[in-house]
């Protein structure tokens, strides 16, 4: 798991207008370019929509018709459209180069390949397909609002900053907008910077309030003006040299060590302010003020240092973590390890110095003894004290009992978590849908769960965004399922962004919702996962909190005892959405070819595997052919397919004409058969 995998946004591009091919296209080839070149961003391919593609839409029936078998259309097709380098001839004084129309400037060119000629009449590729200008087999779908869309996971790399990052691209958005025609627009969605900006706000709020607070507490004990102002400078100045620190050692400005600075302020505070006091009790007695100084710093120097150690040791066990424990508290125990350390330096050297300044120019506060309450009640205290310390068995006894009994009683009453909840308005469901579900019907019902979540929220004005994707990424682009796992075209995820104000407790909405969808969808099985950068990454990127790992020898027995263990979890009461994560049962039309009897008939396995690939996916996992775009130079596939809609039952499967080695077409059904079947979906592996 690696931080920057989690995004800290998203580009987002709509249209009323244009395909999600197109926005595929635009996304891809215009501002990709562009948005990679940003410092410390990561650019995956976008997410929701399949290459453009040339696509060759052969007909079943046209095959048979002529008997030609897909993997004759395509070697035709593949031969009369190829790369070749161009020569060079040399003319007087010229030296031009002789490229050849080997690749068709014209996709409707395409047509007039012939894909068999001799004693019958020739067959042309438009006699048994359409050329089209389209996308690839489309896999996944993303949804924005409920709308078909396409966007872009803004994601940094482990050593930028959140903030850096989020700034450049709001800052470039004119420019991706400027890349892409007018009737696309481009976006950016679920900010995560939020998170950063309004830690960064609670740091200056806690140092606002902390310095206010000792300032007053100051005024009022030692009622002088100028001590307090000291106490208050050293809190920036401490605060500054801690960021300096971190700089030095390589660390940024991030959640963790923000948190470690608004921890520390708190601890700060009382350096300054224990010598601050010191000095006033040494001018009480009546010393000059170099000497007051002098003999105050040299009192409480070591009780100080003692009391920073004391606060170092608790981070101490940071530095010997391991992996992403290590990357999350290490920043946070040096943030406050080196605002200490400042502490405790400038209580030693700018506190005494600024004492002098300021004393100094202003002698006559520098000895003032005022009898008034505060007296009073240090006079009742010292006397109560001395009352308890003459009785300190009993004050001890009592003390540990109560401890101990405050410390049970609360902490019984206290729930465990591994990580603090965090509710940041947001909202991300993972549904699966029967395994084998067409990404039509799995967008369908996730389009019924975003209905069903607004609903439950109190209304669609609940809600600011709804993002998600249905589907499994396009074989185009497999980097991405580093960013998001989807196991299937059943599987999807849903992100929902509430309202600011929307007063929604994200606990008991998950509640109604598991009840809801339940009733309303009982064949779909959902879980709910960190949605927010800050769950995330203290998730160490797992989607649930507790995951059992079943391991062995044999899957079967694997199984068999999972499901045994499922059952047992799911009686659990604190248990939620107990569910495998891997698909076990994906249904299939296992394809079995008699060997003996294709070789009699003189058909090879590689024959019918690339007529089968062809027919029931597409010729670019076969044979890779290009055509190039002239106007902007980027090369597309041309790959052979059959609509899903032609090749829609196991009947279409068995007709599929095979060649064999004299160059005749022989059906699928001659050689082999066809049956419905199951399979594994999705192996996982533990340490190999």
């Amino acid at each position: 798991f690696d931080a920057g995998s989690v995004p800290v946004g998203n580009l987002v591009f709509t249209s009323s207008t244009r395909s999600v091919g197109e926005m595929q296209d635009a996304a891809l080839n215009m501002v990709r370019p562009l948005f990679a070149t940003l410092p410390g961003v990561s650019a995956p391919p976008p997410f929701g929509g399949s290459a453009r593609t040339i696509l060759i839409n052969a007909s079943p029936e046209r095959l048979r018709a002529y008997n030609v078998s897909p993997d004759e259309l395509v070697t035709a097709l593949t031969t009369a459209n190829t790369i070749t380098p161009s020569g060079n001839l040399a003319i007087g004084e010229q030296y031009p180069m002789v490229p050849l129309n080997s690749v068709v400037r014209n996709i409707k060119d395409l047509e007039a390949v012939p894909v068999r000629v001799g004693a019958y009449p020739a067959i042309f590729v438009r006699d048994l397909a359409t050329v089209t200008d389209g996308s690839d087999l489309v896999t996944s779908y993303a949804l924005v609002n409920g709308r078909r869309t396409v966007y872009i996971p803004v994601t940094k790399r482990a050593d930028a900053s959140t903030l850096s990052v989020v700034r450049l691209v709001k800052g470039n958005l004119a420019k991706f907008q400027a890349a892409v025609p007018d009737d696309i627009k481009v976006t950016y969605e679920f900010d995560q910077s939020g998170y950063v900006t309004r830690a960064i706000g609670s740091l200056v709020t806690e140092g606002a309030l902390g310095a206010l607070l000792t300032g007053l507490m100051v005024l009022l004990f030692l009622r002088d003006w100028r001590s307090a102002l000291i106490v208050v400078i050293n809190i920036p100045v401490a605060l500054m040299g801690a960021v300096l620190a971190l700089s030095l050692t390589g660390q940024t400005i991030n959640l963790m060590t923000l948190g470690g600075l608004a921890l520390a302020i708190g601890i700060l505070v009382d350096m300054s302010t224990v010598v601050v006091e010191n000095i006033h009790t040494h001018l009480a007695r009546g010393q000059p003020l170099g000497r007051a100084i002098v003999d105050s710093g040299s009192e409480v120097s070591l009780p100080l240092f003692i009391a920073m150690m004391c606060v170092l040791a608790v981070f101490v066990p940071a530095f010997f973590m391991t992996g992403v424990a290590k990357a999350l508290f290490l920043p946070l125990a040096l943030a406050v390890g080196f605002a200490m350390i400042g502490a405790y330096l400038l209580s030693g050297t700018l506190v005494p110095i600024l004492s002098f300044w300021f004393s100094k120019a202003h002698p006559s506060a520098d000895v003032e003894a005022a009898p008034g309450a505060f007296v009073r009640f240090a006079t009742r205290y010292a006397a109560v004290a001395t009352n308890l310390v003459s009785r300190r068995a009993l004050v001890l006894t009592v003390y540990l009992v109560g401890a101990v009994v405050l410390a049970a009683g609360a902490g019984l009453g206290l729930g465990t978590e591994i990580f603090p909840r965090v509710d940041a308005g947001q909202l991300q469901l993972r549904l699966r849908a029967p395994a084998g579900t067409q990404v039509e019907g799995t967008e369908k019902i996730a389009l019924r769960v975003i209905d069903l979540i607004k609903e439950e929220a109190g209304g669609a004005d609940k809600v600011e965004l709804t993002l998600g994707l249905v589907g499994v990424h396009a074989p185009n682009y497999p980097i991405n399922l580093v960013y998001q796992w989807n196991g299937g075209s059943h599987e999807g995820v849903l992100q929902v962004q509430f309202k600011t104000g929307s007063g929604l407790q994200m606990e008991p909405l998950k509640e109604r919702l598991r009840a809801r969808l339940a009733t309303d969808l009982p064949t779909v099985s959902v879980s709910f996962e960190p949605s927010d950068i800050v769950s995330r990454v203290m998730s160490m990127g797992a989607p649930t909190p507790i995951e059992v790992v079943v391991g062995g020898a044999n899957l079967a027995d694997d199984r068999a005892f999972a499901e045994k263990l499922k059952g047992l979890l799911a009686r659990e009461p604190a248990l939620r959405d107990v569910q495998f994560g891997q698909t076990l049962d994906y249904p299939t039309l296992d394809v079995k070819v008699d060997r003996e009897r294709a070789g009699l008939l003189g058909v090879r396995m590689a024959d019918v595997s690339r007529s089968l690939v062809t027919s029931t996916s597409s010729s670019r996992f076969v044979v890779p052919n290009y055509w190039a775009d002239a106007n902007s130079g980027i090369a597309y596939q041309i790959q052979v397919q059959i609509p899903k809609a032609l090749m829609a039952s196991p009947e279409e499967l068995r007709n599929i004409a095979i060649p064999d080695r004299t160059g005749r077409n022989i059906l699928l059904r001659n050689v082999g058969s066809v049956s419905e079947g199951s399979a594994t979906g999705e192996y996982a592996r533990y340490n190999g």
